[in-house]
């Protein structure tokens, strides 16, 4: 198991290699499981990630959710980015008591606007982004609790 901190366009990821074989890597991004196809086979020995995993990756669940289980501190989740764009708002500030389905923030992606809702009740614990800042889709938004 390698582990790596990527910066991408401002943007940290936490990418942890847990299987490599041959083009295949089994991955995790900011916590999120992913299965990579990597364009050339890499040793074993001195895996290095793509540092596009976080936007060519395919999730390994067909569930289409914007945040991860619980964590292990219990009722913890982060709500990540569906798709790359451009944050328009953000609608809450940490420590903002949040109910299901309330607009978090705005995304502006392919010139249209998305807005990204709360999954369930909680407060935010911490905003990872600003109103103007671009990110990749699996970038991670809010950290609820």
């Amino acid at each position: 198991m390698k582990e790596y901190n990527l910066i991408i366009n401002g943007n940290s990821y936490n990418v942890v290699i847990n299987e490599l074989e041959d083009t295949l890597a089994e991955v995790e991004v900011n916590g999120t499981p992913f299965q990579v196809t990597i364009d050339k086979p890499l040793k074993k020995s001195t895996p290095a990630p793509s540092p596009r995993a976080p936007r060519s990756a395919a999730p390994t669940t067909a569930k289409a959710s914007h945040s991860t289980p619980k964590t292990a501190s219990g009722n913890s989740y982060t709500v990540y980015s569906p798709l790359p764009g451009v944050i328009l708002e953000v609608n809450v500030k940490k420590g903002d008591t949040v109910k299901a389905g309330q607009k978090l923030i705005v995304l502006e992606a392919m010139k249209m606007e998305n807005n990204i809702e709360a999954e369930r009740d909680g407060v935010v614990a911490s905003i990872k982004v600003n109103k103007g800042d671009s990110v990749l889709e699996g970038a991670p938004l809010i950290i609820m609790n």
